[in-house]
Protein backbone atom coordinates (compact mmCIF):
# COMPACT_ATOMS: atom_id res chain seq x y z
CA UNK A 1 0.00 0.00 0.00
CA UNK A 2 2.89 2.17 0.86
CA UNK A 3 4.42 2.05 -2.68
CA UNK A 4 1.09 2.62 -4.52
CA UNK A 5 0.33 5.85 -2.46
CA UNK A 6 4.31 6.80 -3.24
CA UNK A 7 3.78 6.13 -7.03
CA UNK A 8 0.69 8.15 -7.07
CA UNK A 9 1.99 10.91 -4.80
CA UNK A 10 5.14 10.81 -6.98
CA UNK A 11 2.89 11.06 -10.60
CA UNK A 12 1.25 14.16 -9.17
CA UNK A 13 4.76 15.85 -8.22
CA UNK A 14 6.13 14.82 -11.65
CA UNK A 15 2.56 16.47 -13.76
CA UNK A 16 3.20 19.52 -13.55
CA UNK A 17 7.10 19.26 -14.51
CA UNK A 18 5.95 17.54 -17.42
CA UNK A 19 3.24 19.81 -18.21
CA UNK A 20 5.47 22.83 -18.22
CA UNK A 21 7.80 21.78 -20.33
CA UNK A 22 5.80 20.28 -23.13
CA UNK A 23 3.46 23.48 -22.80
CA UNK A 24 6.25 26.00 -23.58
CA UNK A 25 7.36 23.30 -26.18
CA UNK A 26 4.16 23.09 -27.86
CA UNK A 27 2.57 26.32 -27.06
CA UNK A 28 5.37 28.95 -27.22
CA UNK A 29 8.58 27.29 -29.10
CA UNK A 30 5.99 25.82 -31.12
CA UNK A 31 7.70 23.22 -32.16
CA UNK A 32 7.73 19.44 -31.79
CA UNK A 33 10.09 17.51 -29.33
CA UNK A 34 12.62 15.91 -30.57
CA UNK A 35 13.16 11.59 -30.10
CA UNK A 36 9.61 11.88 -28.02
CA UNK A 37 9.38 8.38 -27.47
CA UNK A 38 12.63 8.76 -25.68
CA UNK A 39 11.79 11.50 -23.72
CA UNK A 40 8.63 9.63 -22.46
CA UNK A 41 10.43 6.97 -21.60
CA UNK A 42 13.00 9.12 -19.32
CA UNK A 43 10.13 10.80 -17.97
CA UNK A 44 8.89 7.28 -16.92
CA UNK A 45 11.99 6.15 -15.28
CA UNK A 46 12.13 9.09 -13.64
CA UNK A 47 8.80 8.69 -11.97
CA UNK A 48 9.35 4.44 -11.11
CA UNK A 49 13.01 5.41 -10.04
CA UNK A 50 11.89 8.37 -7.62
CA UNK A 51 8.93 6.59 -6.22
CA UNK A 52 11.20 3.38 -5.20
CA UNK A 53 13.91 6.56 -4.06
CA UNK A 54 11.56 7.66 -1.76
CA UNK A 55 9.93 4.39 -0.58
CA UNK A 56 13.68 3.50 0.22
CA UNK A 57 14.08 6.55 2.51
CA UNK A 58 11.36 5.76 5.10
CA UNK A 59 12.61 2.04 4.87
CA UNK A 60 15.77 2.43 5.29
CA UNK A 61 18.03 5.66 5.72
CA UNK A 62 15.86 7.56 7.94
CA UNK A 63 15.70 4.61 10.53
CA UNK A 64 19.23 3.69 10.00
CA UNK A 65 20.20 7.47 10.68
CA UNK A 66 18.24 8.03 13.64
CA UNK A 67 18.67 4.16 14.90
CA UNK A 68 23.14 5.39 14.62
CA UNK A 69 22.16 8.06 16.22
CA UNK A 70 20.41 6.73 19.48
CA UNK A 71 22.87 3.95 19.65
CA UNK A 72 25.74 5.90 19.49
CA UNK A 73 24.81 8.41 22.54
CA UNK A 74 23.21 5.44 24.79
CA UNK A 75 24.50 5.82 28.26
CA UNK A 76 26.11 1.84 28.51
CA UNK A 77 28.25 2.65 24.91
CA UNK A 78 29.48 6.64 26.35
CA UNK A 79 32.10 6.52 28.62
CA UNK A 80 31.14 6.50 32.45
CA UNK A 81 30.53 8.93 34.51
CA UNK A 82 29.08 9.67 37.91
CA UNK A 83 25.10 9.33 38.74
CA UNK A 84 25.08 13.36 39.34
CA UNK A 85 27.64 14.60 36.87
CA UNK A 86 26.85 16.22 33.35
CA UNK A 87 28.39 14.50 30.02
CA UNK A 88 31.24 16.59 28.47
CA UNK A 89 30.79 17.68 24.72
CA UNK A 90 33.94 15.26 24.23
CA UNK A 91 31.90 11.96 25.68
CA UNK A 92 30.28 12.42 21.89
CA UNK A 93 33.68 11.47 19.89
CA UNK A 94 31.53 8.67 18.51
CA UNK A 95 29.77 10.88 17.04
CA UNK A 96 31.29 12.79 15.22
CA UNK A 97 33.62 10.66 14.09
CA UNK A 98 30.93 9.01 12.32
CA UNK A 99 29.21 11.98 11.24
CA UNK A 100 32.63 13.07 9.19
CA UNK A 101 32.76 10.02 8.32
CA UNK A 102 29.13 9.63 6.48
CA UNK A 103 29.42 13.42 5.21
CA UNK A 104 32.39 12.65 3.33
CA UNK A 105 31.31 9.50 1.94
CA UNK A 106 27.85 10.49 1.07
CA UNK A 107 29.35 13.50 -0.79
CA UNK A 108 31.64 11.67 -2.75
CA UNK A 109 28.77 9.46 -4.18
CA UNK A 110 26.55 12.40 -4.57
CA UNK A 111 25.27 11.99 -8.40
CA UNK A 112 24.89 15.45 -8.18
CA UNK A 113 28.39 16.57 -7.78
CA UNK A 114 29.91 13.77 -9.87
CA UNK A 115 28.03 15.65 -12.83
CA UNK A 116 28.95 19.19 -11.87
CA UNK A 117 32.23 17.94 -11.45
CA UNK A 118 32.95 16.22 -14.63
CA UNK A 119 31.42 18.86 -16.15
CA UNK A 120 33.85 21.79 -14.59
CA UNK A 121 36.45 20.13 -15.95
CA UNK A 122 35.27 19.64 -19.44
CA UNK A 123 34.68 23.53 -19.85
CA UNK A 124 37.82 24.25 -18.08
CA UNK A 125 40.04 22.51 -20.12
CA UNK A 126 41.79 20.35 -17.89
CA UNK A 127 42.56 22.96 -15.08
CA UNK A 128 39.99 21.97 -12.12
CA UNK A 129 40.57 18.38 -11.40
CA UNK A 130 36.96 16.50 -11.24
CA UNK A 131 38.31 14.57 -7.97
CA UNK A 132 40.21 17.36 -5.80
CA UNK A 133 37.22 19.34 -6.82
CA UNK A 134 34.63 16.27 -5.29
CA UNK A 135 37.24 15.72 -2.83
CA UNK A 136 37.46 19.53 -1.60
CA UNK A 137 33.49 19.62 -1.51
CA UNK A 138 33.19 15.98 0.65
CA UNK A 139 35.49 17.99 3.54
CA UNK A 140 33.65 20.45 3.39
CA UNK A 141 30.58 18.83 3.98
CA UNK A 142 32.19 16.40 6.12
CA UNK A 143 33.31 19.48 8.64
CA UNK A 144 30.08 21.40 7.98
CA UNK A 145 27.72 18.27 9.26
CA UNK A 146 30.81 17.03 12.14
CA UNK A 147 30.13 20.98 13.39
CA UNK A 148 26.63 20.23 13.72
CA UNK A 149 26.61 17.48 15.61
CA UNK A 150 28.98 19.76 18.42
CA UNK A 151 26.30 22.20 18.10
CA UNK A 152 23.59 19.65 18.95
CA UNK A 153 25.27 18.44 21.96
CA UNK A 154 26.80 21.80 23.26
CA UNK A 155 22.98 23.19 22.72
CA UNK A 156 24.03 26.83 21.02
CA UNK A 157 22.42 28.67 18.84
CA UNK A 158 22.42 28.11 15.13
CA UNK A 159 22.47 31.76 14.25
CA UNK A 160 25.98 32.27 15.62
CA UNK A 161 27.79 29.33 13.28
CA UNK A 162 25.96 30.77 10.06
CA UNK A 163 27.03 33.96 10.74
CA UNK A 164 30.40 33.08 11.20
CA UNK A 165 30.71 30.86 8.21
CA UNK A 166 29.26 33.47 5.96
CA UNK A 167 31.38 36.38 7.39
CA UNK A 168 34.06 33.87 5.86
CA UNK A 169 32.54 33.10 2.79
CA UNK A 170 32.65 36.97 2.29
CA UNK A 171 35.64 37.41 2.85
CA UNK A 172 37.22 34.10 0.72
CA UNK A 173 34.88 35.82 -2.10
CA UNK A 174 36.85 39.32 -2.28
CA UNK A 175 40.10 36.96 -2.19
CA UNK A 176 39.49 34.23 -3.95
CA UNK A 177 39.90 33.29 -8.10
CA UNK A 178 36.98 34.62 -10.05
CA UNK A 179 36.93 31.67 -11.87
CA UNK A 180 36.02 29.85 -8.88
CA UNK A 181 33.48 31.50 -6.75
CA UNK A 182 30.28 30.21 -8.97
CA UNK A 183 31.22 27.59 -8.83
CA UNK A 184 32.03 27.15 -5.20
CA UNK A 185 28.88 28.44 -4.27
CA UNK A 186 26.94 25.81 -6.90
CA UNK A 187 29.21 23.06 -5.27
CA UNK A 188 27.60 24.18 -2.07
CA UNK A 189 24.25 23.57 -3.48
CA UNK A 190 24.34 20.51 -5.44
CA UNK A 191 25.54 18.54 -1.86
CA UNK A 192 22.48 18.39 -0.41
CA UNK A 193 20.28 16.23 -3.19
CA UNK A 194 19.12 13.01 -2.70
CA UNK A 195 21.53 10.84 -1.12
CA UNK A 196 23.02 13.50 1.76
CA UNK A 197 20.38 15.20 2.83
CA UNK A 198 17.89 12.21 4.10
CA UNK A 199 20.79 11.06 6.37
CA UNK A 200 21.91 14.35 7.40
CA UNK A 201 18.24 15.30 8.54
CA UNK A 202 17.86 11.63 10.44
CA UNK A 203 21.14 12.07 12.11
CA UNK A 204 20.35 15.53 13.15
CA UNK A 205 16.81 14.66 14.61
CA UNK A 206 17.99 11.35 16.09
CA UNK A 207 20.69 13.34 18.04
CA UNK A 208 18.42 15.68 19.09
CA UNK A 209 15.97 13.45 20.27
CA UNK A 210 18.75 11.30 22.32
CA UNK A 211 20.35 13.77 24.07
CA UNK A 212 19.05 14.86 27.21
CA UNK A 213 17.90 18.89 27.23
CA UNK A 214 17.86 19.19 23.57
CA UNK A 215 14.49 19.56 21.38
CA UNK A 216 14.30 17.81 17.51
CA UNK A 217 12.48 21.02 16.13
CA UNK A 218 14.80 23.31 17.90
CA UNK A 219 17.95 21.60 17.62
CA UNK A 220 17.35 18.52 15.20
CA UNK A 221 17.34 21.13 12.08
CA UNK A 222 19.78 23.32 10.88
CA UNK A 223 22.71 20.69 9.93
CA UNK A 224 21.62 20.82 6.23
CA UNK A 225 22.38 24.64 6.20
CA UNK A 226 26.19 24.35 7.76
CA UNK A 227 26.27 21.28 5.26
CA UNK A 228 25.71 24.00 2.19
CA UNK A 229 27.95 26.95 3.63
CA UNK A 230 31.78 25.00 4.23
CA UNK A 231 31.59 23.02 0.86
CA UNK A 232 31.64 26.97 -0.46
CA UNK A 233 34.76 27.52 2.01
CA UNK A 234 37.04 24.51 0.99
CA UNK A 235 36.38 24.92 -2.18
CA UNK A 236 37.34 28.79 -2.06
CA UNK A 237 40.10 27.30 -0.09
CA UNK A 238 41.68 24.75 -2.46
CA UNK A 239 41.98 27.61 -5.40
CA UNK A 240 43.47 29.84 -2.79
CA UNK A 241 46.07 27.33 -1.94
CA UNK A 242 46.53 26.59 -6.03
CA UNK A 243 46.86 29.74 -6.65
CA UNK A 244 49.68 30.53 -3.92
CA UNK A 245 51.59 27.11 -4.92
CA UNK A 246 51.46 28.83 -8.66
CA UNK A 247 52.50 32.24 -7.15
CA UNK A 248 54.97 30.36 -5.24
CA UNK A 249 57.01 28.53 -7.91
CA UNK A 250 56.66 31.60 -10.20
CA UNK A 251 58.89 33.36 -7.71
CA UNK A 252 61.45 30.61 -6.86
CA UNK A 253 64.70 31.37 -8.79
CA UNK A 254 65.81 29.20 -11.49
CA UNK A 255 68.68 26.89 -10.97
Amino acid sequence: MTLLVTFWGTLLDILPIAAIIFGFQYLVIRKPVKRLPQVLAGFFMVWVGLSFFLVGLEQALFPMGELMASQLTRSEFLPSIAEDAQRHWSDYYWVYIFAFAIGASTTIAEPSLIAVSLKAGEISGGTINPLMLRIAVALGMAFGITLGTWRIVMGWPLQWFVLAAYLLVIVQTLRSPRAIIPLAFDSGGVTTSTITVPIIAALGLGLASAIPGRSPVLDGFGMIALACLFPIITVMGYAQIAQWRVKRRSNEPLN
